[in-house]
């Protein structure tokens, strides 16, 4: 592996630790504390060289033992974030400055985040209420919700964080970056949810049979169509477009297509391209369209107009 190679994925490491950081509810360590014949839960942390403690709540074992396997989950992503950032140093790594226009972008990206994890949870089905998703992003749990939808919301999350770093951000919209978002969106689900498919699929509402992708033809693609962009915009829809209808991996093809699309948007400064609620019925009757044929440009001015945000 070259120096450049190594430094990527270092970067995406990283990256992915922080975004996993910032999945876990507590910071600190889980103490036990009784009061008044009653047996209570608290974190213990050290801020400032001052020793606090925040409530939790009522004593149990079970999340007891969940604030421990945090607290310990948590150790382990914060060391492996300092040796990476060791090995960088070693490398020669040193970020760059970011553009001020790619700057406010990912402020404007992550101020509405919880809108478009929203968003992005009805296109897949999701039975969410935006009130729902909200208490899932800032809580991890919520009350009336399966467990497999929650993960796809905690996983849009986690995908969505990874990209608005501001290493990530400026990594090459490649192929290996796609897999990794595609691995993000579909954990908890497989195994290696970022693995090319090499199985049939079928496309539900659509006589559509994709083709087994190739590898090496996937890459191609992607590059030929960021060589080939008029403007960023165009070049996000035919990311997006490419590998919704590609169906590159097993499940999860729209929730990646559409972050993979976006971290190619931000990373040029022109917003953000989310399909909002109203308008995914729409949409899906779209893309089946053109799954079966129709020529890009009826879905591609439908996103311009009614899904891509500016600032």
């Amino acid at each position: 592996m070259s120096d450049f190679d190594e430094i990527q994925e270092l970067l995406r490491k990283r990256a992915d630790s922080n975004a996993r950081i910032k999945l876990i509810p507590y910071d600190g360590s889980p103490e036990i504390k009784e009061q008044s014949g009653g047996k209570y839960l608290y974190m213990r942390k050290r801020i400032a060289g001052r020793l606090t403690s925040t409530y939790i709540d009522v004593y149990s074992e079970e999340l007891y033992q969940l604030l421990l396997r945090n607290a310990k989950e948590l150790r382990e992503l914060k060391k492996n974030i300092r040796h990476i950032d060791k090995r960088l140093a070693e490398l020669g790594y040193s970020s760059s400055v970011l553009d001020s226009r790619i700057l406010m972008n990912l402020d404007f990206a992550r101020a509405n985040m919880k809108a478009n994890i929203y968003d992005q949870a009805v296109l897949e089905g999701v039975a969410t209420s935006f009130p729902q998703t909200e208490d899932i992003i800032n809580n991890g749990t919520v009350n009336g919700m399966t467990a497999s939808d929650i993960q796809k919301i905690l996983n849009l999350k986690h995908a969505w964080e990874f990209i608005l770093d501001t290493d990530v951000i400026q990594a090459k919209s490649d192929y290996y970056l796609l897999c990794h978002i595609a691995r993000l969106v579909n954990e908890g689900f497989f195994q290696d949810g970022g693995r090319i498919r090499g199985v049939p699929v079928s496309i539900g509402g659509s006589s559509y049979k994709p083709p087994i992708p190739i590898e090496s033809i996937v890459k191609e693609r992607i590059q030929e169509i960021l060589d080939n962009a008029t403007s960023p915009i165009d070049a996000a829809i035919n990311l997006c477009m490419y590998c919704m209808k590609t169906q590159v991996f097993l499940d999860g093809n729209k929730r990646a297509s559409v972050i993979f699309a976006n971290h190619y948007l931000i990373a040029h400064g022109q917003g953000f391209l989310v399909i909002p609620e109203q308008h995914v019925p729409a949409f899906k009757k779209m893309l089946v369209a053109y799954y079966e044929g129709e020529d890009i440009e009826v879905i591609s001015t439908f996103l311009k107009e009614k899904c891509w945000q500016t600032f």
